[in-house]
């Protein structure tokens, strides 16, 4: 069973939609700037990728608005928007019982977490939210939008780190594959720019610290010699999964085809990666024997490419074990320089960005990367977009826990 992409939205630092925050991605125009949904002068760390004018009464009941973290308004607003793109209209001439929502989130719902445990600290225990264990559990925002669509299909939550919004992409794609369902709203989310989340990376000295804060359009640079860490930022991305018969049925449009996944784990280290790479690279092997391609079929990577020192080696050196005497020719880019790490919001937002890429013959660039580390010696993007002609293009997310996914995306052309 052939599974193509037939709608998706974004909303990311960069924008309120995929339009705008393609358009800003491909004209490296940052999204990172100083926090302002907290007072970080507590912390090193002052500079995050915060989603700006967002009001969810746009999207959402303004009853359903006051009941819900930011995280879930996210996620249901993105849904909401990647289901109208698909024009999924007549929801009644679907089997509900073959339609899926497949969720993703690593932090799940800090803020309300935090606002509820200083409300009990305060001992104001009757204001606490009579929801807040609902949020609390987060495959719930999910169940929002199964209820909204009556999708009685088997319903997923991930929560594998940085790679949950792509893993769920690939439990989506094996889903319809194997004719379990026949199509899904694919949705990640993140709302991590709390004061416990960024003090909590600072201690596991997962960030910046203070050597960006004047200038946080720098900060984030994958490969380059100068990164020291990453950049956390927050939104959604949704894409709606259908088997290419039932797209074909309702005259649906078309944007991509998923033809390839492939998921390993490390089993080596809470948060570092195992430096052999050994398990980064089988995880695209699996995707590239899943696609029944060889990796000389593939026209670029959009790489997992966080900014970190241990990360962009380790992803580089596995590149180099898959793609073998390949790997210095295929041309490879990084989002999250403009991005920020939206978490795994990350996997999906940067699938869609590389079905855009696949559309529009053109790779953007890798922002900040001026001078490559000595181990990051690959053609990375940069300075400008590449204008490509690929047929197939590579997404990688490799997560704390040692949790690797890879997409093989093919452009649409039927």
């Amino acid at each position: 069973m052939r599974v193509v992409v037939t709608g998706m939205e974004t909303i990311t630092p960069l924008g309120l939609d995929v339009n705008k925050s393609w358009y800003n991605l491909k004209n490296c125009i940052s999204g990172i700037s100083t926090i302002t949904l907290f007072d970080p002068s507590f912390i090193k760390c002052h500079i995050a990728g915060e989603v700006k004018e967002f009001d969810p009464y746009d999207y959402i009941d303004k009853r359903m608005v006051k009941r819900l973290d930011r995280m879930q308004q996210f996620f249901k607003a993105s849904s909401i928007m990647a289901a109208g793109d698909a024009n999924l209209g007549n929801f009644s001439s679907f089997d509900p019982y073959r339609f899926s929502v497949i969720g993703a989130s690593a932090l799940g719902t800090p803020s309300t977490f935090e606002q509820n445990v200083n409300l009990y600290n305060e001992e104001k225990i009757k204001k606490i939210s009579p929801f807040f264990i609902v949020n609390q559990s987060a495959n719930t925002s999910a169940g929002f939008v199964a209820g909204m669509y009556n999708a009685r299909g088997p319903q997923r939550f991930l929560q594998e780190a940085c790679s949950s919004g792509t893993n769920a992409i690939g439990l989506a794609y094996k889903m319809i594959k194997h004719d379990e369902i026949d199509l899904a709203i694919v949705t990640a989310s993140e709302a991590g720019i709390t004061p416990t989340i960024i003090a909590g990376l600072e201690r596991l000295g997962a960030t910046v610290g203070d050597r960006w804060n004047a200038e946080p359009e720098k900060a984030s640079r994958p490969f380059d010699a100068q990164r020291c860490g990453f950049i956390p930022s927050e939104g959604a991305g949704s894409i709606v999964l259908e088997s290419l018969n039932h797209a074909l049925k309702r005259d649906a449009k078309i944007y991509a085809e998923i033809c390839g996944f492939g998921s390993t784990c490390d089993a080596y280290h809470p948060t570092a990666q195992n430096q052999d790479a050994e398990s980064v690279a089988k995880c695209m092997e699996f995707a590239l024997n899943d696609a029944r391609l060889s990796y000389e079929n593939i026209g670029f990577i959009n790489a997992h490419g966080t900014s970190t020192p241990s990360n962009d080696v380790v992803e580089t050196k596995g590149i180099k074990k898959a793609f073998k005497d390949r790997a210095y020719d295929i041309p490879i880019t990084a989002n999250k320089s403009v991005l920020g790490h939206m978490w795994a919001g990350a996997g999906i937002v940067e699938t869609i960005f590389t079905i855009n890429s696949l559309i529009e013959n053109i790779v953007p660039p890798i922002m900040n990367l001026e001078n490559c580390d000595k181990d990051c010696d690959l053609d990375y993007v940069r300075g400008a977009g590449r204008t490509i002609n690929a047929d197939y293009a590579m997404k990688n997310s490799f997560g704390f826990g040692g949790t690797n996914g890879s997409l093989i995306i093919k452009r649409w052309t039927d």
